[in-house]
């Protein structure tokens, strides 16, 4: 009976060591992971990207989207810290802005370094945004400056053709689940297009 017992114990320990272990292997299937020991959450989302074809070469359509664009100054977060009046910053801010609501932050030309790769291609990357928008963003929910500002990518596809790419600000937004978060990012789904739309006409 002694020996039975014993048998019967192991049978039990082995049983939950494999519960535990397994339990543990079909947690981190799905979707729990590590990241230096610590806890890391992993969430997927679903975004909205859109790509437009543009007749006009890619020259023209970059200098008619930089047009429309004011030109940020990062100045304005040293007056913000030195404790600057709030309006006259706010005022400065405004300053910056160009007809389409939006400014440059600054530009990546993704173009030029291929020619490390040894290829030739025209490609811009455009950071656009207005720091008066994410703040009524922002202020719901820290979060949202993950995506602010805004990524635009312009460049000659293989044929060509000028294409203009960026992703819907309301599902990147609209992930946070905050109705005024989402409010903002749809009023920015349509400002990005009409830019975007100005651009290529």
């Amino acid at each position: 009976m002694g020996n039975q017992h014993r048998r019967n114990l192991m049978v039990v320990g082995f049983t939950l060591s494999a519960l535990v272990l397994g339990g543990n292997f079909f947690h981190d299937q799905s979707g729990l992971a590590s990241q230096g020991g610590k806890p890391m959450n992993v969430s997927r989302i679903t975004v909205d990207h859109v790509r437009v074809l543009a007749d006009k070469p890619f020259d023209k359509v970059a200098k008619a989207f930089e047009q429309q664009l004011g030109q940020f100054n990062p100045e304005v977060y040293k007056s913000l810290i030195a404790r600057e009046d709030v309006e006259k910053v706010r005022a400065k801010i405004e300053a910056m802005v160009g007809p389409s609501g939006f400014m440059l932050f600054r530009t990546s030309d993704h173009g030029s370094l291929l020619r490390l790769v040894g290829q030739k291609k025209k490609a811009m990357q455009y950071l656009v945004g207005n720091p008066l928008f994410a703040i009524q963003m922002t202020q719901h929910d820290i979060r949202a400056s993950l995506y602010a500002p805004l990524r635009v990518l312009l460049y000659e596809n293989d044929a060509g053709k000028t294409c203009v790419e960026y992703d819907k600000p309301s599902s990147l937004f609209g992930q946070f689940g905050n109705a005024k978060v989402t409010e903002v990012a749809t009023m920015l789904d349509r400002k990005l297009e009409q830019l975007v739309a100005k651009a290529i006409q």
